[in-house]
C-alpha cells in the first residue's frame, strides 16, 4: 500500500501565510533549500488543492530552475471539481469526485508514494478521512498574530499524534513529523 505524506510549512503560531511576509517567511536558507530538492528527488505523486495548483502553476510552467523542471515533471494530481482539463501544468491531471474513493483507490494501487503539498483544506478533509500516514511540519521561528492568513488547524479534527522524527534545519527552522494514532 502507498504512504501519503502530508507536507505543510507553518508559523509556529500556525499559519500558512502572512500579510506582506516573502517566500519562506523570509527564512530560505541552503540546507531547506537541500531539504526541499531531496524530497522532490524521491519518486512521488504530488497531490494539490485547486488553490495551491494555481499559486504554483503561475511560476512553475514558464521557470527554468531544477526545482521547478523537477516540479513540472513529476507527476501531479489536483482535487478540484471546478477545474476541467485539459491542465496546462505538464503531467497535471485532476482527481474529481468522492474524495476517499479516489485517495484510497490510489493508496492501493502500485507506484511511487503519494506528497500532498500545501493545500491546508486538502490536508484537513484528508486527517479527516484518515488518510494521512504521515504528517510532516516545517515550522518557521516566528509567530504572525493578527498578520496572519490562513490558519493551518482552523477546523481541524480531534487527532493524536505520534512523534515520529525531528530535524532542525538552517540552525533555526524545526521539521516535526508524525504519525496520525489510529483510533
Amino acid at each position: 500500500m502507498r504512504e501519503l505524506i502530508a507536507d505543510l510549512f507553518i508559523s509556529v503560531d500556525g499559519f500558512a501565510s502572512g500579510e506582506n511576509q516573502p517566500p519562506y517567511f523570509g527564512y530560505f536558507g541552503p540546507e531547506l533549500d537541500q531539504w526541499i530538492r531531496e524530497q522532490l528527488d524521491q519518486p512521488q505523486v504530488i497531490i494539490m488543492g485547486r488553490a495551491t495548483y494555481q499559486a504554483l502553476v503561475g511560476f512553475s510552467v514558464a521557470a527554468r530552475d531544477a526545482v521547478s523542471r523537477r516540479m513540472t515533471n513529476l507527476p501531479k494530481l489536483v482535487v478540484s471539481n471546478t477545474l476541467e482539463e485539459p491542465l496546462v501544468w505538464k503531467n497535471t491531471r485532476l482527481l474529481k469526485g468522492d474524495l476517499a474513493d479516489k485517495i484510497n483507490a490510489l493508496k492501493e494501487e502500485p507506484g511511487a508514494r503519494l506528497r500532498c503539498i500545501g493545500s491546508i483544506s486538502l490536508v484537513r478533509c484528508l486527517l479527516q478521512l484518515r488518510l494521512v500516514d504521515r504528517l510532516r511540519l516545517m515550522m518557521f521561528p516566528l509567530t504572525l498574530g493578527s498578520a496572519g492568513r490562513e490558519p493551518i488547524y482552523e477546523r481541524y479534527p480531534r487527532l493524536g499524534l505520534e512523534l515520529v522524527g525531528t530535524k532542525v534545519v538552517d540552525a533555526r527552522l524545526v521539521l516535526l513529523e508524525y504519525r496520525p494514532l489510529r483510533d
